[in-house]
């Protein structure tokens, strides 16, 4: 189950977790809690693992990728049946958005994905420098009221882990659907100055990105009208 709210410490980074947000919406049918019970522990990613991260799968992976706040899973499991590759690490405190994808990578007979139900501060501040391919964060809370921008995901101290984490050549991979989330992240993004916005045209964010499956977040974006933001940065 989700860990407790509440400030916590990683006894050997020392990095603060500061998630904020709801960990459970509607209660869980019968069928979804027995599914979680059965299928968190086969798939957890515990934190002191993350020392030798790629050791974390069955078999040796070509490349890391980290998706924080996956949601219902949308988009991991696709990337993980696309790339079978690759190694995939997905953090979600949500209890019903982790339990919908634990199902679905069950379902998918795939294994090359480990999850963790906490701040995903944590994750990176643990894993070895240069260590991914690939960070995404799609659709994140936008946290619209100016008192609780500082709770927004992309900030410089966040940036530092982000870029610490990923090898050069990797990317950071951002979408939205709020244009005030959007040109926030340009302008941390630009002032941490450590990642370049790969964009030549127009179309560059305002097209998806190569093999995106969409997510019910987007979905839902659409169907009121909004549209999505798809920013790629690149750690030189």
């Amino acid at each position: 189950m989700p860990a407790a709210d509440g400030p916590r410490r990683d006894p050997q980074t020392g990095q603060m977790a500061s998630f904020h947000g709801r960990r459970v919406g509607k209660p869980l049918r019968p069928v979804q809690a027995e599914a979680h019970a059965r299928l968190f522990d086969r798939y957890r990613l515990s934190l002191d693992a993350l020392a030798e991260p790629t050791a974390l799968f069955s078999r040796p992976v070509e490349a890391l990728g980290l998706e924080i706040g996956f949601g219902g899973g949308e988009h991991l499991v696709h990337a993980a049946g696309t790339r079978p590759g690759w190694g995939f690490l997905g953090v979600e405190p949500f209890l019903n958005g982790m339990t919908r994808a634990l199902m679905d990578l069950e379902a998918a007979g795939l294994d090359n994905v480990r999850v963790f139900d906490d701040d995903a501060a944590l994750v990176l501040a643990r894993l070895p420098a240069a260590s991914l391919a690939r960070v995404d964060l799609f659709y994140p809370d936008p946290w619209p009221k100016r008192r609780h921008w500082k709770r927004r995901f992309v900030r410089p101290d966040n940036l530092d882990l982000i870029t610490r984490a990923l090898k050069p050549g990797g990317l950071f991979r951002f979408a939205s659907d709020v244009p005030d989330y959007v040109d926030w992240c340009l302008r941390e993004v630009r002032a941490h100055g450590a990642l370049a916005w790969t964009a030549e045209t127009a179309d560059d964010w305002r097209r998806p990105f190569e093999g995106w499956p969409g997510t019910r977040y987007e979905a839902k974006a659409l169907k009121a009208g909004r549209v999505g933001t798809y920013l790629t940065f690149l750690r030189p």
